[in-house]
C-alpha cells in the first residue's frame, strides 16, 4: 500500500512524518500574530523638565456637602432640601463654558462631611453630570 508510514520490514518511513512536521510549522507561522513586547511600546516616564513657557493648570471649584444636606458652592447654598439641584447644574454649566472658552479643564472637588447623606452626594454628582463636567474628585472635609 502506498503512503503507509511503516514499511514491510517493520521500520518506519521518516519522509512522510517530516512533510507533516513542515506543513504544521508553515501553518503555525502563517496563523500566528506578532505582539510588541513591553520594551517596544515607547513609554515615556515622568521626570523633571524645565518649562520654557507657563503651564495652564485646570480651574477647580469645591462643592461642600454638610451633615444637614446643604450643598455649598462659593458660599452659596443650593437646593435646601430639594432632591434635584437645577440651580447648581446651571451654575456648573456656566463654569464649564467659561473653562471651555479659556481652554482649561473644569474640575470639581466634592467635600462631604462624614455625617452627610450619600444620596445628597449623588445629587451633586448628578448635577456635575448634567453640566457635562467630567473631572470630579472627592476631598476630605475638615
Amino acid at each position: 500500500m502506498e503512503g503507509e508510514v511503516f514499511d514491510q520490514k517493520g521500520g518506519m518511513q521518516i519522509a512522510p512524518l517530516i512533510d507533516v512536521v513542515f506543513l504544521l510549522l508553515i501553518y503555525f507561522m502563517v496563523t500566528s500574530s506578532l505582539e510588541k513586547s513591553e520594551a517596544d511600546l515607547g513609554i515615556t516616564l515622568p521626570g523633571m523638565v524645565q518649562q520654557s513657557k507657563p503651564v495652564d493648570l485646570p480651574d477647580e471649584q469645591i462643592i461642600e456637602v454638610n451633615a444637614g444636606g446643604d450643598v455649598i458652592l462659593n458660599g452659596k447654598v443650593f437646593g435646601e432640601g430639594a432632591k434635584a439641584l437645577p440651580d447648581l447644574t446651571n451654575q456648573l454649566s456656566r463654569f464649564r463654558k467659561a473653562c471651555d472658552s479659556a481652554k482649561i479643564k473644569a474640575m470639581i472637588t466634592i467635600q462631604a462631611e462624614h455625617e452627610a447623606m450619600h444620596e445628597r452626594v449623588m445629587d451633586v454628582m448628578n448635577a456635575c453630570a448634567g453640566a457635562n463636567i467630567k473631572y470630579v474628585t472627592f476631598g476630605l472635609s475638615e
